[in-house]
């Protein structure tokens, strides 16, 4: 699940099993077109309903952060829950997330996230003072399908990232999610139309995902991305 709006990965996964393993571990690289690389690792521990991860990202030219924060999900009634989300970071970086998620099979999702706009470098590739609006299917064995829209409601850029994700077991043992993504809005050097795309292959002890996104964070660097993780 990515990092600050709980909603976006983690609006079409499938329930755990009682018995998936507590811990995972990331490591990222990546490549940015201006020629540096970079690099995130991160251990996450989840217990029931509830995430709680560190990290720290570096670069040469944005530096170092080192950044922490955790997820849940509480049941508000049958079939309708609550997803906050916390986030701290070096730097003075604080954010979080509330969503509304209902339904069973067919669900929809709204939330609102906000930052107190100090220096973040945004490994999720979305805006984060924004809205999110969001509808999907859960089949069985995982199979998931579902669009999502992530708006900005406060910095006035009109930057939007759409989102359609898909997860669908290959094997008993393997698993392929895709989310392809349409990005629009302002950017550093001027209005930004491009898709981006993520690919995972996910088998029960370890997963590999590869992703480009074209204008990184609305800025003028496309980046590729290769992430490693292991469970445990």
């Amino acid at each position: 699940m990515k990092p600050y709006l709980l909603g976006l990965a983690c609006l079409a996964t499938a329930a755990q099993a009682d018995d998936a393993p507590e811990y995972k571990l990331t490591a990222g690289q990546y490549h940015y077109s201006a020629g540096y690389n970079g690099q995130d690792l991160n251990v996450r521990r989840r217990a029931g309903d509830t995430n709680v991860w560190l990290g720290v990202y570096r670069d040469r030219a944005f530096g170092s952060q080192t950044r922490t924060g955790f997820d849940t999900s509480f049941d508000l009634a049958e079939n309708l829950a609550l997803q906050p989300s916390l986030q701290a970071a070096s730097r003075g970086f604080l954010g979080g997330s509330v969503n509304l998620q209902w339904g069973s099979t067919w669900f929809g999702l709204v939330g609102w996230g906000r930052t107190n706009l100090k220096p973040y470098y945004n490994l999720n590739w979305d805006p984060n003072d924004a809205i999110t609006v969001g509808a999907g299917w859960h089949g069985d064995g995982g199979r998931t399908l579902s669009v999502t829209l992530i708006a900005d409601d406060r910095l006035h850029t009109h930057q939007r990232d759409l989102h359609f994700f898909g997860r669908w077991p290959l094997a008993d043992d393997l698993r392929l999610t895709l989310d392809l993504m349409h990005k629009t809005g302002l950017g550093d050097d001027g209005d930004v139309r491009a898709w981006g795309w993520s690919a995972t292959l996910d088998w029960p002890a370890w997963f590999l995902r590869l992703a480009h996104d074209p204008k990184q964070n609305f800025s003028g660097l496309d980046a590729d991305r290769l992430s490693v993780g292991l469970r445990f």
